[in-house]
């Protein structure tokens, strides 16, 4: 049985780091920096030891210093992973933030974690006191905020592998780090296939420097002839125009590039639209629908919906940001 979480005065040292990362959004003043060093505690927690529970307030804002923590829900007897934090991540119940109300998720620790914790009572009296803190939890929580929702975005429109490289391109090295079953859940997948995906996408150094040849050689040829602009341009013909396989290419784009084909193309085409959009004179004489047909797509609904899943934003929202 693991032992009851023990908090103790925090050390100097990891005073100084948490206010060093706060300190990288907005400068704090002295007196906020005696505070944290007179009432910020530190806690260690055992791997697969609970932070806090479900149904649970939580007293504490938390720091991660070292070690890995998951949040958690369950649903129909089956547990759901909801986000992995690491260092440097601030951690608290989302459900119950700033001790508001019981917590709706519980958080375990994947793996020894040290951390840092500021009491609520505290740290609401620190926020009517310094602007500077308040920014910095606003800065902070739009953050979360925001990979929350490109996390959910992709989850609920990609497929299995669209997910899988998205984690490995917002969360570098975690794939090897973190337990392969937890990301699984994260990220909906099965953890068989993110196990097949993750094999499928491990190749050697040597074959790292060849695809970056080759990725280098591809977009040189893409640029210079704007293959993209072809409305009939398939995997297969664009392999025989640079003269290497449609295998081969198919590797490059998706170990190199972390794309589709049809992403990839898409993607300069929407670049292609996004620099004439920015240009007042051209938007004078062409539509949108337009310049979608000239940059190679073949339908408007297609244009729309490449250019919100790559942009986030339709292309009338996108124009009407561009001409403010």
């Amino acid at each position: 049985m693991l032992e009851p979480l023990q908090y103790i005065p925090a050390n100097s040292e990891d005073v100084r780091l948490v206010l060093d990362v706060m300190h990288t959004v907005h400068p704090i003043d002295h007196k906020l920096t005696e505070a944290f060093e007179k009432h910020l505690l530190q806690v260690k927690v055992k791997k697969g030891q609970i932070l806090f529970n479900e149904n649970e307030v939580c007293q504490y804002m938390y720091f991660i210093v070292k070690g890995a923590l998951m949040g958690c829900t369950s649903h129909n007897m089956q547990k759901i992973t909801t986000y992995i934090s690491v260092e440097n991540d601030f951690v608290s119940s989302i459900s119950g933030l700033h001790g508001s109300q019981y917590s709706q998720e519980y958080v375990v620790a994947v793996e020894d974690t040290e951390l840092l914790a500021m009491h609520n009572d505290e740290l609401n009296l620190l926020f009517a006191h310094h602007f500077e803190l308040n920014y910095i939890f606003r800065v902070v929580l739009e953050k979360y905020y925001k990979d929350a929702q490109q996390r959910a975005h992709i989850i609920r429109v990609g497929n299995a592998k669209e997910r899988y490289l998205y984690y490995a391109k917002t969360n570098p090295g975690y794939l090897d780090r973190l337990p392969l079953e937890l990301i699984a859940s994260l990220l909906n997948i099965k953890p068989s296939t993110l196990l097949f995906i993750k094999k499928s996408f491990s190749i050697s150094k040597n074959q790292n420097e060849e695809l970056k040849a080759c990725g280098q050689k591809l977009e040189s040829y893409v640029n210079k002839h704007q293959s993209f602009r072809n409305k009939d341009i398939r995997l297969h013909s664009l392999a025989l125009e640079i003269g290497i396989s449609s295998h081969r290419l198919s590797i490059i784009l998706n170990n190199y590039f972390n794309k589709s084909f049809i992403d990839y193309i898409n993607q300069y085409r929407v670049n292609w639209i996004k620099e004439r959009i920015r240009n007042p004179d051209i938007m004078h004489n062409f539509t949108l629908e337009a310049l979608a047909y000239s940059s190679g797509f073949s339908s408007r609904s297609a244009f729309y919906n490449a250019f919100k899943k790559l942009v986030g934003m339709s292309p009338v929202e996108y124009l009407k940001t561009s001409t403010k």
